[in-house]
């Protein structure tokens, strides 16, 4: 995304940090280099994280007074709508990803203001080409937080949105004030049954007790808690590769298929494998804090994949959770590391080293003072990284962590920021935030892939 605004990234890169840096000699920039480097091999991974993970998405550095609206704008499945755009915005946004937004043109603020009197909703599209601005796909966004400022005689609109709902493009239309009109029409989700529902009793069916994933009462607490407990013992247990299928299962053996090859396709087993992969990158979270409706829960993990927009655009296109897990499984378990996405051999991180500071997961959308949207992923340790500038709390998106600006050692492209703890008992003392708009995920090449083209969605 660096790129995306302006010209060449080289030339842009400054616009997209969170102030603009005081420029300073080259010995204080060598010595900051050499001290990296040393900085870099010692990090360990804290046992304990006492950050209050909830600050972050709570984007206070926005302001604590917003107005803050109730309710949500869902338009019917298949329906065709016609939605503004805001024309600055270069996020590929997924359903329930929250994206804070700083607007200071005159037109993007006459047109939030007029939403603000409307249904609060407005088109993110999901650019494919970003020099032709080619978009075929998109999401929408509902305002739920709104605060106007004024600056030195330049008004400024800041915005929280969270997308809602998947949409195709069906036409582009310009207004006598310069403001896009998307026509577009709603994707819906398709809900695919049981993949025993075939097989099974629908007199079993009905005595099957789901419980609320929030319970009112103790009653519905207790359970909740056996619910749990038997859905560990229904699902699966992983000794190595080999999947022991227990009795979700047992009516396969009315088929003339394996009762593995069902477990593919099982919606509750698909999530019970990748909270195995996010317990890896957060050995701090709870089941409860994710969303227990697959189609919330797949979109919850489309988000947080530090994946580059080919991969994620794919992604938005799946109408299915059940297909979308089984796609963000095979991603996760095959991307190995990251690389600078304009050096491409230049590693930056690898999968081991992504942890969670936020109530989102390991990444999250952010806006910097010029307006300029990141998605910040946070590690514990990165590779080939110059630090450029001084530490600076102004603006900080993790309260209580000082940011200096990293980029690539080989290109100087802008990777992100290096953050450190501002108080001695804060833990951990320093993270890495990096933007996943200079990331390309590594997937290492089998035999019989290296000589031919790869598919841009693995699973499929």
């Amino acid at each position: 995304m660096a790129a995306d605004e302006g010209g060449g990234e080289q030339d842009n890169n400054m616009g997209n940090h969170l102030q603009l840096i005081p420029a300073e000699s080259e010995e204080e920039d060598d010595l900051d280099m050499e001290v990296e480097d040393q900085d870099s091999k010692e990090t360990e991974k804290p046992n304990i994280i006492n950050f209050d993970t909830s600050l972050p998405t709570s984007h206070m550095y926005l302001g604590s007074d917003m107005e803050e609206f109730h309710g949500r704008t869902v338009h019917d499945d298949d329906s065709c709508q016609v939605i503004p755009v805001l024309p600055h915005v270069m996020v590929m946004l997924i359903p329930g990803q929250t994206l804070p937004l700083q607007l200071f043109h005159p037109q993007e603020v006459s047109m939030v203001r007029n939403l603000i009197q409307k249904d609060r909703t407005f088109a993110v599209l999901a650019y494919s080409n970003i020099l032709d601005r080619e978009a075929h796909f998109g999401t929408t966004a509902e305002i739920y937080a709104y605060r106007e400022e004024r600056d030195h005689g330049i008004e400024t609109v800041k915005v929280k949105a969270i997308g809602r709902q998947r949409f195709k493009v069906l036409e582009m239309r310009a207004q006598s004030d310069g403001i896009q009109q998307a026509k577009v029409q709603i994707l819906p989700e398709r809900v695919l049954p049981s993949t025993m529902s075939a097989v099974q009793l629908e007199s079993r069916s009905r005595c099957r007790v789901v419980p609320s994933s929030k319970p009112a009462a103790w009653q519905d607490q207790s359970i909740h808690q056996w619910w749990q407990k038997y859905q560990k013992q229904l699902l699966l247990s992983s000794k190595g590769n080999l999947f022991v299928l227990q009795r979700k299962f047992y009516c396969a053996n009315l088929t003339s298929w394996p009762s593995w090859l069902y477990s593919l396709y099982d919606a509750e087993t698909l999530m019970e494998r990748v909270k195995q992969q996010l317990h890896e990158w957060d050995e701090n979270l709870k089941d409860e804090s994710l969303p227990s409706n697959p189609i919330d829960f797949s979109y919850r993990v489309a988000a947080c994949l530090p994946i580059d927009d080919a991969l994620r655009i794919q992604l938005l296109k799946i109408g299915s959770a059940i297909q979308r897990l089984r796609c963000e499984l095979d991603i996760m378990n095959k991307c190995t590391s990251l690389c600078c996405k304009h050096c491409q051999d230049t590693e930056i991180t690898t999968k081991n080293e992504i942890f969670s500071l936020s109530l989102c997961g390991p990444m999250a959308a952010y806006v910097n003072p010029h307006g300029y949207v990141h998605e910040a992923l946070t590690v514990y340790k990165a590779l080939n990284l110059n630090l450029r500038g001084r530490p600076s709390t102004e603006h900080s998106w993790f309260p209580g962590y000082a940011w200096t600006v990293a980029e690539c050692r080989i290109c100087g492209s802008h990777m992100g920021w290096k953050f450190t703890a501002t108080k001695k008992g804060l833990s951990p003392q320093k993270f890495w935030g990096l933007t996943r708009s200079a990331l390309l995920p590594r997937i290492p090449e089998t035999e019989n892939e290296s000589d031919q083209e790869r598919s841009p969605l693995l699973c499929l």
